[in-house]
């Protein structure tokens, strides 16, 4: 299984490719320039990391992603949780919410992801 855990930098840089792909190198180094103030060579040293790591693709000068930006951001999530809160759902709900009321319409959408994930129940 790929390490899908991506440094800020990484995260930052490879949401630019999945919010513009497919994106033709000499763009994405414009964008990384723009959006992050990186060089050229740091762009290149970058996306070359992680196509070694097979997160991202660059084939004829046009990045795409190999990894959907979802499948980062679920890999990162479990790792906090594990990480710092022992791998506690309720516990990290708790600690996330501190003290913040949410409104009935939140309650009954995070009811429904709760639902969705009902252990025996997930299809898909």
């Amino acid at each position: 299984m790929k390490n899908l855990r991506l440094a800020e930098g990484e995260y930052r840089f490879a949401r630019i490719v999945w919010e513009n792909e497919p994106l033709p190198s000499g763009k994405l180094v414009e964008l990384a320039l723009k959006e992050m103030g990186w060089k050229k060579s740091t762009t290149y040293t970058v996306l070359k990391k992680l196509v070694d790591r097979g997160i991202l693709r660059n084939e004829n000068a046009v990045v795409t992603s190999v990894v959907p930006r979802e499948a980062v951001l679920r890999e990162e999530s479990r790792a906090v949780v594990e990480r710092s809160f022992d791998g506690s759902l309720p516990s990290f709900l708790a600690h996330f919410m501190g003290g913040r009321t949410i409104t009935d319409e939140e309650a009954d959408q995070l009811k429904a992801v709760i639902d969705r994930f009902r252990e025996g129940e997930r299809h898909g």
